[in-house]
């Protein structure tokens, strides 16, 4: 419900980098032709078809062709992580989900644009039929919807999130891709009210089979299996969870500077 480049998020964020860290180079990613297109892809655009649009435009860059450091926010989290699996070169340096939902979402209680009739929409297409062909395809919320009671559903027919999560087997270049990364920074809205679970944004998921308990990244078969690295990157202190007050995407530009901003330097 975003685009690249409006001011008062996306371009502000942009403006605000490069005034702290003089002679920075930032790219805030488009997804079509114009910021209409932009917004409009970020709902109906196939992610995976995003993922490769964005992996081109990475390696056409002349200015990224040494490597990169990523700030992915909010759905842009798992977006990017994709990217840092599917896409090695440039090498991403440092991956920064800013309320990215790793193990996807089972809710939607409010969405960007919240007096749009499109957040209507998509409830009402989630809740009949999330995992058909057709949904898949054509909304980008449905490809990181993760049903717990309807795992076996999710796992089969998710052709993103389950994709990039090794829901369906192991490919060992996500894997070794991911791990190349330097560090992967995690932050969670400590207040989040549209992130359904929260914990997803620390990579944790509600336990399968039911939607009320959840179990934190550590109690995961992901993290136990190791299924994408994340328990040795662990160990290797690459893993950087951080939590913020506030809802979703509500931070001050001071917890910014202090927090954020090391990362790209």
């Amino acid at each position: 419900g975003d685009s690249c480049c409006n001011p008062q998020s996306m371009g502000y964020i942009k403006k605000i980098v490069e005034n702290k860290i003089p002679g920075i180079y930032v790219l805030s990613l488009k997804i079509g032709n114009t910021l209409i297109q932009d917004m409009e892809n970020s709902f109906f655009m196939n992610v995976n078809d995003q993922v490769r649009e964005v992996c081109s435009q990475l390696a056409k860059d002349p200015h990224l062709k040494g490597g990169y450091n990523a700030i992915g926010f909010s759905q842009g989290g798992q977006f990017l992580r994709a990217v840092a699996q599917r896409c090695p070169s440039p090498p991403m340096f440092n991956l920064i989900s800013v309320g990215g939902q790793h193990q996807g979402v089972y809710g939607f209680p409010r969405c960007p644009g919240e007096s749009s009739h499109i957040c209507d929409w998509i409830r009402k297409t989630l809740d009949l039929g999330a995992y058909t062909q057709a949904v898949q395809e054509h909304l980008v919320q449905a490809e990181y919807w993760h049903d717990p009671l309807k795992e076996e559903d999710y796992r089969k027919n998710s052709i993103f999130l389950a994709d990039i999560n090794q829901e369906r087997g192991i490919n060992e270049t996500y894997k070794k891709n991911l791990m190349a990364l330097k560090k992967f920074v995690m932050v969670k809205f400590l207040n989040d009210t549209m992130v359904d679970p929260p914990i997803s944004e620390w990579f944790g998921f509600y336990k399968s089979g039911q939607a009320k308990e959840t179990v934190p990244l550590k109690e995961t078969s992901l993290y136990t299996e190791d299924r994408l690295g994340l328990r040795e990157m662990d160990k290797a202190g690459k893993l950087v969870f951080l939590g913020v007050n506030g809802d979703h995407l509500h931070f001050s530009e001071e917890w910014f500077y202090t927090t954020i901003l090391p990362f790209l330097q």
